[in-house]
Parts: C-alpha cells; sequence; structure tokens
C-alpha cells in the first residue's frame, strides 16, 4: 500500500543568485550559517537529504542562478516547520556575529527562489501531480 500524499517525502529546490565577485563569499557564508542548520534538521529526521549544485558553465544573465539546494522533507508538513529559536542559538552561540554574517549574506544575493518538484514516472502511468493549467 502506497503512502498518502502527505506522508511522502516532499523534495523542494532552493535557487541562489549571487551578485558577481561574490560567489565564493556567499559560498562560505552558506556553509558556515546555514548548512550546519540543515544538516541538524538532517540529525533530527526532518530532513532526509540535503544536496548542493553549481552550474558548470556561465547561463545568460536573465536565467542565471549560482547555486541550487535541493531538500528532501520528511513530508510536505515537515517542511513547514520554522527553524527553533534555540536550535539557532545552539548552533551559533556568538548571536551577534551571526546576525551580521547572514545579514551580507542576504545583501550579495541578489535573487532567490524557491521550486517545489514533483516526481513523474517515465511510463505512463498516473503522475504524481498534475500538468501545468490542469486542474489536480
Amino acid at each position: 500500500m502506497q503512502p498518502a500524499a502527505h506522508e511522502k517525502p516532499y523534495a523542494v529546490e532552493y535557487y541562489y543568485k549571487v551578485k558577481w565577485g561574490c560567489q565564493d563569499e556567499f559560498l562560505r557564508l552558506f556553509r558556515k550559517n546555514h548548512l550546519p542548520l540543515l544538516m541538524k534538521q538532517v540529525e533530527a529526521g526532518r530532513i532526509a537529504s540535503v544536496d548542493m549544485v553549481a552550474p558548470r558553465f556561465h547561463m545568460p544573465e536573465e536565467a542565471r542562478w549560482d547555486y541550487r539546494v535541493t531538500i528532501v522533507f520528511k513530508h510536505v508538513a515537515s517542511s513547514m516547520q520554522k527553524d527553533s529559536a534555540e536550535l539557532l542559538k545552539q548552533l551559533f552561540p556568538d548571536q551577534d556575529t551571526f546576525k551580521r554574517e547572514e545579514q551580507r549574506r542576504f545583501e550579495i544575493m541578489l535573487a532567490h527562489w524557491d521550486l517545489p518538484i514533483s516526481t513523474l514516472e517515465p511510463e505512463d502511468r498516473e503522475p504524481a501531480a498534475a500538468p501545468r493549467g490542469e486542474a489536480s
């Protein structure tokens, strides 16, 4: 028996477009101040996996993104939970530095968008989500 839709893993791709010349700084700050939070949530079971990629070649500016972080949540409800303020204080006891560095990370970010994704079967079976423009 298949699990109900709300109990299945739920994937979201997070795209980041960074000011030219600031990609290394953004990546350093992301790894220092955001990735540990995500990894703690993997340990806790809220998140099943975290993957991060960067494009190998350049793209036209209007289509450009610098980093894509794909997070697979345990299920859709776990994706809606807020980050624990207590966990943030535990991971980053120097809150002044943490807040200053996060502010800088957002200053050098030109754009950020979230894209929930659905897995589609390559064979002719019932799709996981309705195609665009069709009611589900």
